[in-house]
């Protein structure tokens, strides 16, 4: 179904932002220079892009490259969405998932910054439902396995390195069926539903292991949420756009998108092998999304501080800019220099290589030697379930964002772009 889209989704005219003041909404000629980057490297950006394209990989993309606190390159490719063959445009809106994660993490650290409590309090201290946790033990005479008692609580710095012991439904673990038997969601739904309400039935499931003894990805951040908005008072959606979207002029960033911006939102799609591309109807992959609609049908109720926000790359590029100018973008300061200097420092072990590689909400490339591909010491990011990715390095001064909608996905574009941007520097 994909072929008959091609030729006309590679030849949608495409601008390139380049050289041009910080974020502004400008266009620019291709022509014009790039301090610090080759334009001509650039262009095999685009080479790989409507490659993957034309293969039938991804139905279309944007990306968008920032250097020395100017936008160097921001196009669009291919389309939003194959049926109708609407364009994809560099404002196209994206389901960015995990990549909500770092934002809550900068909400939690601004109410630390307030003094409103320490990253080693326990959880359960402001959510007494965390009070008594348990874990898994066994299996023991007879196969049988049974439940103990955590000997550790679970602090707030252990739900930012992901060190708490919680894990995700749809990931395969020794507590997974215990999720799906109690109704846990991974984070993304239509449904009538409060954060509460799941993480009150996420404090009566069992830990994987004990509080700060190891990494594991799950719901950790979504407890961050909830905790965020017990501490401050507010709904998670209120705190991020009074304190984060609108001082960092996001204005395209939601949980739940405003009707006059529906038609921005790029389609979900799905790689099924043998039919290729084909509208996800969320049920392709283990995690499973109860409507593909998602943000702009359903309850609108639920705030997932760990997956549940839509945005452009633009809004995001503005985000990582703050993050990368140690918490302060166009004169806002959204973060102490010292409390992303926290952030940023490498606490938790991903693969159990003996490196620490995990901060407080990102992955930190802590040996070029074993990264494989290009990059810098220092550098921290992190992606999307449905195929969006982002980087922050201070080394260069760089950030570099790309977006796609598939899942499951048959392309590593994501980390091909990484290679190519880099390639690109003087």
């Amino acid at each position: 179904m994909f072929g008959k889209f091609v030729r006309s989704a590679i030849s949608i005219g495409l601008m390139l932002m380049i050289a041009t003041p910080a974020f502004a909404h400008s266009t620019a000629s291709e022509n014009t220079v790039a301090p610090g980057l080759d334009p001509q490297r650039l262009k095999r950006i685009d080479t790989a892009i409507n490659a993957e394209i034309a293969a039938g990989k991804i139905p279309g993309a944007v990306a968008l490259v920032a250097h020395n606190g100017r936008i160097v390159y921001h196009k669009s490719f291919g389309f939003a969405d194959l049926d109708s063959q609407t364009p994809m445009q560099t404002n196209s809106i994206f389901r960015i998932a995990s990549m909500t994660k770092a934002i809550t993490s900068v909400a939690v650290m601004m109410l630390y910054e307030q003094g409103r409590f320490r990253l080693s309090d326990p959880v359960s201290r402001y959510i007494p439902a965390f009070t008594d946790m348990t874990l898994l033990s066994g299996p023991g005479e007879g196969g049988k396995i049974s439940r103990i008692k955590a000997t550790k609580p679970i602090r707030i710095i252990d739900l930012l390195t992901h060190s708490s012991g919680i894990s995700y439904p749809f990931i395969t673990s020794n507590v997974q069926q215990h999720y799906l038997d109690a109704g846990m969601i991974d984070g993304l739904t239509a449904k009538d539903i409060t954060l509460q309400s799941q993480m009150e039935l996420l404090a009566k499931q069992p830990l994987m292991f004990e509080p700060g003894s190891r990494w594991a990805y799950g719901l950790s951040t979504d407890l961050l949420g909830y905790l965020v908005e017990v501490i401050s008072g507010q709904p998670l959606d209120q705190f991020f756009e009074e304190n984060i979207f609108a001082p960092l002029a996001m204005h395209d960033s939601y949980f739940y998108l405003p009707g006059e911006k529906a038609n921005r939102l790029v389609t979900l799609y799905a790689d099924v092998k043998p039919d290729g591309l084909i509208v996800s109807k969320g049920n392709e992959s283990s995690l499973i999304l109860d409507n593909p609609r998602y943000p702009i049908e359903g309850a609108r109720r639920f705030f997932s501080g760990g997956a549940g926000l839509s945005s452009t790359a633009y809004d995001y590029a503005r985000f990582c800019q703050m993050l990368l100018n140690a918490g302060k973008l166009d004169g806002k300061r959204i973060l102490s220099r010292k409390s992303v200097e926290l952030m940023r420092a490498p606490r938790a072990d991903i693969d159990e290589d003996g490196r620490a590689d995990f901060s407080l909400g990102f992955f930190v490339n802590t040996d070029l030697g074993q990264l494989n591909d290009l990059g810098s010491v220092g550098t921290f990011s992190w992606g999307g379930a449905f195929n969006t990715a982002y980087w922050i390095d201070p080394t260069e001064n760089l950030i570099a964002i790309i977006m796609t909608q598939v899942r499951p996905v048959n392309s590593d574009i994501n980390e091909r772009f990484q290679i190519l941007v880099y390639q690109a520097l003087e």
